[in-house]
């Protein structure tokens, strides 16, 4: 598992370590699990905090290096920052769990029946947001905890993100960009969602741009389309190969797409 910022890549192995590996190649240990279980999530916050997970187990570490550990009615299934704070959204079995990890006050829980296997915070703080274990995405509104559901996928949501403004929400799990609308009060409640970049297979992995209201979609044939939110313009970044994407990333400035494929293939798109 690995999770990134603009400074540091942060990953976690089956040696219970958690690394982190700056722009010029150098890692550090930056976390340890006692028992030598595997880590099976991370997660960058602010102000350099960190946040890992082992089974049951749920760690942050700040950015002053003082650790925290939350044990969690079942095996953690995602970890999420929200934008300011340090307060983590961590989901599993029937739920999310809400953490202020410097707090004594104790953790907040949000229900709903299922495996919830990935968790996300928008970036107005307002919204959190799983994917489920059925080809489906569940949500709450912080504000009141009213739950919201969105549905009608083909395949399990495997891959979403926020656009850069928090106007929209991009999802994989179809042949099509999924994007639910988060620009009102309500998010996407009530509301359909917009549909772009139809393609011939599944679309397997979501990276919104960093400074444009724009997503990368990568498919399971191999292509990378751009895809321009605002009229549905598409680029072309990588012809399919047959192999599916299977990660993508933008450079902090936009400039640059890193992609990796399921048969070992991995490269960088210069945008500039």
């Amino acid at each position: 598992c690995s999770a990134a910022n603009v400074s540091r890549v942060v990953t976690g192995g089956d040696d219970g370590k958690v690394m982190a590996t700056d722009a010029e190649g150098n890692s550090t240990t930056v976390g340890t699990d006692g028992n030598r279980r595997w880590i099976d999530h991370v997660a960058v916050g602010p102000s350099g905090a960190l946040a890992w997970s082992a089974g049951r187990d749920a760690f942050v570490r700040t950015g002053t290096g003082a650790e925290r550990t939350l044990a969690l009615p079942s095996t953690v299934g995602g970890l999420a920052f929200a934008p300011k704070g340090l307060r983590l959204a961590i989901a599993h079995y029937n739920g999310v769990t809400l953490w202020f990890a410097n707090a004594q006050s104790e953790p907040e829980r949000l229900a709903w029946k299922g495996s919830h296997l990935a968790a996300v915070v928008s970036p107005d703080g307002r919204f959190v947001i799983t994917s489920m274990q059925e080809p489906a995405l569940h949500g709450w509104r912080l504000a009141d905890r009213k739950d919201m559901r969105m549905s009608g996928y083909s395949a399990r949501v495997r891959s979403f993100d926020f656009s850069v403004g928090g106007k929209w929400l991009a999802t994989s799990g179809s042949r099509e960009l999924i994007l639910w609308p988060f620009h009102g009060k309500d998010g996407p409640m009530g509301k359909t969602p917009r549909m772009l970049a139809p393609g011939e297979v599944q679309a397997e992995v979501i990276a919104s741009h960093p400074k444009q209201e724009a997503v990368a979609v990568g498919y399971a044939d191999g292509l990378v389309l751009l895809v321009r939110i605002e009229d549905g313009a598409e680029i072309l970044a990588r012809k399919g190969t047959g192999a599916p994407i299977t990660a993508l990333a933008w450079s902090a400035a936009g400039t640059a797409l890193a992609f990796g494929a399921e048969d070992g293939e991995a490269g960088v798109i210069d945008l500039g």
